[in-house]
C-alpha cells in the first residue's frame, strides 16, 4: 500500500514532485532487502511493487526502469518465493506483458526448473510429491496458457497437453482423499484447463467430439450427480444472467420460471430490506451507512438483469397461461400490466453483470475488452426493449375490443379510453424503430470471447423471422380498430387488406416452422452431433404462434358483433339471408384453419423428434478409442444432453397442444 502510494505521488500531475524516480527506486529496493533478510515468510507487496514500478516507468518511457533489473529474472525470483501460493498466477499474469515474445518459452523453462517433480512414469510424465510442488507445477501451466503457448500448439501438441493435464489431475486426487464432496480438490484446475484446451481444439478443427470429451472431463471432476445450480443474494444480480439466458430459449419453461422467480424474490425483498436498514441506521445514529444502503437499493432497482427477468417472467406467464388458464385480459390485469407506462429506467440502466466470472488463463489478446462490454450492453438493451414493447403491445391488445356504439365515444374519451389508439400506434412505431436498430446490430455479427458474455436471442430471433412475424401480428390490431370503427358495410378495401395480412402471417409462420425442421440430435459414423439452433427456432415458433393466436382471438371479438350487426341490418332490409359472408369473415375462417394445420405440423414434427431421440442408441457410439473410464464419463454427459432435449420437446409439445385447443374458441 505504501509502495503504491509512493509511486502514485511520483507520477501525480498536481503540485510539485516530492520524490525523484531514483528515490522511489531506492525506497522499493530497500523494502525488498528487508524482506529478503527476514527468516519468516516474506511479504509479496514489495516484490510486486517493483514490477508495478517497471510497468509504469516503461509506460512513460522512463530509462530508469533498467535500474530495477530484468523483468524475467524478477518474475522468476518471485515464483521461487511464492510459486506454491494459488495467488501467484494472478500476481504475475498482469505483468507478463513486460516480457518480449522471444522470452516466453525461456521464462516457462526457467520456472519449470524450479518445480520439484519425481521420476517420469510409464506415460512419460513426472508428478509432484506434495501439494506445494503441485501448486508450482499448476502455476507454470497457467502462465504458459496466459502467454499463448497452449494456443500455439498444433493439434497433436494440444492432445498431448490434454493427456498430461488429465494425468496430473488424477495423480493429484490422492492429496485430497479426505476432502468433503463440496470442497475443491487440489488438482481440479488441471481438469478445467484440459476442458479449455478441448474447446480450443473444437474451435480449431470443428470436431464436435472435442466438446464431448471436454464435457466428459468436467463430468469426471464433478465426481457425482450435480446439484441444481443456484445463486445467493446479490449473485442473482451479478451472475443470474447465466441461469436465465438459455432456459426459456431452449424450451425449459419450468426451469426458466423457477430461475426468474428466485431472481425476482431477491430484487423485491431488497426493496423492503434496504428500507429497514436505512431506518435502523437512522435510529442508531449510523448515518454514514445510509448513503451505502441507498446506493445499493438504486443499483438493484436500476439493474439491467432486474428489468430482464421482470419482463421475461411476465411474457413467460402469458405464453404458458393466457387464454389457457385465464383469458389474456384477465392475465394482463392480474399482472397490473399497463400499455401506457414504461417502468424500465432506460436512462439510468446499470449493467451489474460479472462478465469475468469464468476462470480463464487466456492471453490478453483473447480476453474480454471494454468494447465487447459496450457491445454486449447495447445488444442486451435492444433485445430488452423489443421484449418490453411486445409485452406492452399485448397489454394494449388485451385492453382494446369492440366498441358497442358510437354514443359512448364522448364518455370513453373523457375516461381516457379514446386515447388507446394513439398509444397503440406509438408503441408500434417504437417497435419498428427498435427492430431497425436490431437489424443493424445483427449485421455486425459480433463475436464475443468464448468465456465472455453470452449473445442474446436477438440475431436468431431476426434470422428465424420471429420478430418480424410478431410485429406484423401486432400491427394488424390497428387495422382491426379501423374496421371496428367503419363497420363491414363500406370497408371492402380494408377487409381485403386485413385478409392479405392474415395470409402473410400464415406464410411467415410456415417459414419459421420450416427452419425448425431437421434432427436435433443425429449420429453419423459413430459420432453424436447436436443442432441447438433448430430447437431455438422451434421455441421462436411457439412464442410467435401464441401471439398470432391472441391477435386472432382479438379479431374474433371484433368480428362477432360486427357480423351480428350486419345480419340484423340485412333482416330489416329484407335482403336474401343467403348473402355471401363478408370478405374478412371468410379470410378469418381460412386463418383459423391454417393455424390449426400449422399446429398439427409442429406437433407431428415434435413427436417425430421425440421418437427419434428416444430411439437413439447411445450404446452404438464409437467410443472404443477412449479409455473405459473416460468413455463412461462422455456417455454420462451425452445422456444428460439427450434427456434435456427430450424435456424441451415435451414442454414445447404440451404448450402447443393447449394452444391448439384454444382455436376451437375462435369461431364467429
Amino acid at each position: 500500500m505504501i509502495d503504491d502510494l509512493m509511486i502514485a505521488l511520483m507520477f501525480c500531475s498536481e503540485g510539485a514532485v516530492h520524490r525523484t524516480v531514483a528515490e522511489v527506486v531506492r525506497f522499493v529496493e530497500e523494502r525488498i532487502k528487508g524482506e529478503d533478510g527476514k527468516e519468516s515468510r516474506s511479504l509479496r507487496g514489495p516484490y510486486l511493487a517493483r514490477l508495478e514500478l517497471i510497468h509504469r516507468l516503461r509506460e512513460r518511457g522512463c530509462p530508469e526502469e533498467s535500474l530495477l533489473g530484468d523483468p524475467l529474472e524478477l518474475m522468476v525470483q518471485f515464483f521461487g518465493k511464492f510459486g506454491d501460493k494459488p495467488c501467484c498466477i494472478t500476481d504475475l499474469k498482469i505483468y507478463l506483458h513486460l516480457l518480449s515474445p522471444d522470452q516466453h518459452v525461456q521464462f516457462v523453462n526457467r520456472l519449470s526448473e524450479a518445480v520439484p517433480l519425481g521420476e517420469r512414469g510409464e506415460e512419460g510424465f513426472a508428478f509432484p510429491d506434495d501439494t506445494k510442488a503441485l501448486q508450482r507445477h499448476l502455476c507454470v501451466c497457467q502462465l504458459s496458457r496466459a502467454l499463448g503457448l497452449h494456443h500455439a500448439l498444433d493439434v497433436d501438441g494440444k492432445l498431448r497437453l490434454i493427456a498430461e493435464l488429465k494425468a496430473h489431475y488424477r495423480h493429484g486426487l490422492k492429496f485430497g482423499k479426505n476432502a468433503l464432496k463440496t470442497e475443491l480438490q487440489f488438482s481440479d484446475m488441471y481438469c478445467l484447463m484440459a476442458a479449455h484446451v478441448y474447446i480450443d481444439l473444437w474451435k480449431e478443427t470443428g470436431d464436435e467430439n472435442m466438446v464431448w470429451q471436454g464435457l466428459g472431463v468436467l463430468q469426471e471432476a464433478c465426481g457425482g450427480p450435480l446439484l441444481q445450480p443456484g445463486c445467493k443474494h446479490v449473485q442473482h444480480d451479478t451472475i443470474g444472467f447465466l441461469l436465465t439466458r438459455y432456459a426459456e430459449s431452449l424450451g425449459q419453461f419450468a426451469a426458466a420460471s423457477q430461475s426468474c422467480n428466485f431472481s425476482l424474490r431477491f430484487f423485491h425483498s431488497n426493496q423492503k430490506d434496504t428500507s429497514e436498514y436505512i431506518i435502523q441506521a437512522y435510529k442508531y445514529g449510523a448515518f454514514e451507512k445510509i448513503p451505502e444502503f441507498i446506493a445499493l437499493r438504486n443499483r438493484l432497482n436500476q439493474s439491467l438483469h432486474f428489468a430482464q427477468v421482470r419482463t421475461e417472467r411476465m411474457l413467460l406467464d402469458l405464453f404458458l397461461e393466457a387464454d389457457i388458464v385465464l383469458s389474456l385480459e384477465e392475465s394482463v390485469k392480474a399482472m397490473s400490466l399497463s400499455a401506457e407506462e414504461d417502468d424500465i429506467p432506460w436512462d439510468n440502466m446499470r449493467d451489474n453483470r460479472d462478465l469475468t466470472v469464468f476462470t480463464s488463463w487466456d492471453p490478453k489478446e483473447r480476453e474480454l475488452t471494454d468494447e465487447h462490454r459496450r457491445q454486449s450492453l447495447e445488444e442486451e438493451s435492444v433485445w430488452l426493449r423489443i421484449r418490453s414493447l411486445t409485452l406492452r403491445l399485448l397489454a394494449s391488445l388485451a385492453g382494446s375490443g369492440h366498441t358497442p356504439s358510437q354514443q359512448n365515444s364522448e364518455i370513453a374519451n373523457e375516461n381516457g379510453v379514446g386515447d388507446k389508439s394513439s398509444i397503440l400506434s406509438g408503441l408500434l412505431s417504437q417497435l419498428n424503430q427498435t427492430l431497425q436498430t436490431a437489424n443493424q446490430i445483427a449485421e455486425k455479427r459480433i463475436q464475443y470471447p468464448f468465456l465472455g458474455p453470452p449473445s442474446t436471442r436477438l440475431a436468431p430471433a431476426l434470422s428465424s423471422g420471429s420478430c418480424q412475424c410478431q410485429a406484423a401480428a401486432l400491427q394488424l390490431s390497428v387495422h382491426l380498430q379501423e374496421l371496428d370503427t367503419v363497420g363491414l358495410d363500406e370497408s371492402t378495401e380494408l377487409q381485403t387488406q386485413i385478409c392479405n395480412a392474415f395470409k402473410s402471417l400464415v406464410v411467415q409462420l410456415q417459414e419459421i416452422l420450416n427452419k425448425c425442421k431437421g434432427d436435433l440430435l443425429d449420429m453419423k459414423e459413430g459420432k453424436l452431433k447436436t443442432w441447438p439452433s433448430l430447437l431455438e427456432n422451434l421455441i421462436f415458433f411457439v412464442e410467435t404462434v401464441c401471439i398470432v393466436l391472441w391477435m386472432a382471438s382479438h379479431c374474433a371479438k371484433i368480428l362477432r358483433p360486427l357480423k351480428t350487426s350486419l345480419q340484423k341490418k340485412k333482416k330489416k332490409k329484407k335482403k336474401d339471408a343467403n348473402t355471401a359472408l363478408p370478405v374478412v369473415v371468410c379470410g378469418f375462417q381460412e386463418l383459423t384453419g391454417s393455424l390449426q394445420d400449422l399446429l398439427t405440423q409442429a406437433l407431428e414434427h415434435i413427436k417425430g423428434q421425440e421418437t427419434g431421440i428416444t430411439a437413439l442408441k447411445l450404446a452404438s457410439l464409437s467410443l472404443d478409442e477412449y479409455p473405459q473410464d473416460e468413455a463412461s464419463f462422455m456417455k454420462a454427459a451425452m445422456d444428460k444432453v439427450q434427456s434435456s432435449y427430450l424435456r424441451s420437446l415435451q414442454e414445447a409439445g404440451d404448450l402447443l397442444k393447449k394452444r391448439a385447443e384454444t382455436i376451437k374458441n375462435l369461431k364467429i
